[in-house]
């Protein structure tokens, strides 16, 4: 757990220096990879095209271990598979575009940056924060999730899984491609359920948990996979209506997409602090013992 906190703090770093790094996705193996399951539909095409990668993860883990300054080696390995993970671009960085935007058209157009599938992002404070709080989840927070409990094996499952079931230039057969966003969905449940304690913790405690149980109420049983984790985008609505609300009579400034997206970025920052530290002290109560 030390090397992988390690692991994540220089990966955040060189992204902060140098955010292109994110750019990083020479994924053209796996691509083809997939196109040759051609033959294959369904569940099997799925897993085949998971497993491939995953075996060869773990062989290259399990090698590195072998020869000399094996330490330095897997922590270099794990480095280069999390910043591939946190493609495809960096999340910082879009954010960054947004408010460097010279005028709305711009920022309307920088924010599409944040959407997945083709989904237009409107220039509306609700809006454009639940687009912002998912991006988050499939950039930052589901990837650090994965490697945190399982190392670069978890954090390239969870990237394969949403490409397989958001890319659509993977060509996919119904089947498969259904299959491959339940995976997704199923990966995304946890890690967006300690999203929302951590922004209920940095926001506003009652209005985000009260958001969370009403989606909780009235989603199917089966939701959590088919559906996707809505009750982070209901927790991020209520987050941001409560700061609306809550202008005393500056309504319209306090709705303005532009502030809120600074107040949020401030919020995913704080929680990302808090992520961070949780496992810091998860390491250093490992010590102690």
């Amino acid at each position: 757990m030390a090397i992988r906190l390690l692991v994540a703090l220089i990966a955040l770093g060189l992204l902060h220096w140098q955010p292109r790094l994110a750019h990083w996705r020479n994924d053209a193996g796996f691509r083809r990879w997939v196109a040759q399951l051609n033959d294959t539909t369904g569940t099997g095409r799925v897993v085949l095209a998971l497993l491939l990668p995953l075996v060869l993860c773990a062989l290259a883990i399990w090698l590195l271990r072998l020869p000399p300054l094996a330490d330095l080696l897997h922590l270099l390995f794990a480095l280069a598979v999390l910043l591939f993970c946190f493609g495809p671009h960096a999340f910082e960085a879009d954010l960054e575009a947004i408010l460097a935007a010279p005028d709305g058209a711009s920022r309307e157009a920088a924010a599409q940056a944040l959407g997945e599938d083709g989904e237009q992002v409107p220039w509306r404070a609700a809006e454009l924060g639940e687009a912002t709080v998912y991006a988050a989840l499939r950039r930052r927070f589901g990837v650090l999730f994965w490697f945190f409990l399982f190392g670069p094996l978890g954090a390239l499952l969870y990237r394969l899984a949403r490409a397989l079931g958001h890319d659509d230039t993977l060509r996919l057969d119904t089947e498969a491609r259904t299959t491959a966003r339940h995976v997704a969905n199923a990966l995304d449940w946890l890690p967006a359920q300690l999203m929302v304690l951590t922004l209920a913790l940095v926001g506003h405690w009652d209005a985000v948990i009260g958001a969370w149980r009403r989606w909780h109420q009235q989603a199917l049983p089966n939701g959590w996979y088919r559906e996707g984790p809505g009750f982070l985008g209901a927790a991020a609505r209520a987050d941001i209506q409560v700061d609306i609300e809550g202008g005393e009579g500056y309504a319209e400034e306090r709705s303005d997409p532009l502030l809120e997206l600074r107040r949020l970025r401030g919020a995913l920052l704080r929680a990302l602090l808090a992520w961070l530290s949780m496992v810091a002290l998860i390491v250093i109560g490992g010590w102690v013992r």
